[in-house]
C-alpha cells in the first residue's frame, strides 16, 4: 500500500525543486514500487538522474494518484 502522505510531500518538493536527491530517488522508487511507473522509465531516471522529461512525467502521474486518492476519500467519505 503507497503512504499517500509521503506521495504529497515528495511530489510537492520535487515539483517546486526543493527536493534533495535522495528525496527524488525515494519518490521515484515509490512510484516505481506501486506499479505507476514502468520498470524502462524507472530505469532511465536511474540512468540520468537529471533528466526533467522522466521528473515531469513523474510529478504528473503522482499528482494523478493523489487526485484518485483524494477523490476515493471523498466518496467513501459520503457514503
Amino acid at each position: 500500500m503507497i503512504d499517500y502522505r509521503r506521495l504529497e510531500y515528495l511530489n510537492r518538493k520535487v515539483k517546486n525543486e526543493t527536493a534533495s536527491s535522495s528525496e527524488k530517488d525515494e519518490y521515484m522508487l515509490l512510484l516505481y514500487q506501486n506499479k505507476s511507473i514502468t520498470k524502462s522509465q524507472y530505469d532511465k531516471y536511474l540512468s540520468d538522474k537529471s533528466s526533467d522529461n522522466v521528473l515531469g512525467a513523474a510529478i504528473t502521474i503522482g499528482g494523478i494518484l493523489l487526485l484518485g486518492y483524494i477523490i476515493d476519500k471523498l466518496a467513501n467519505k459520503n457514503n
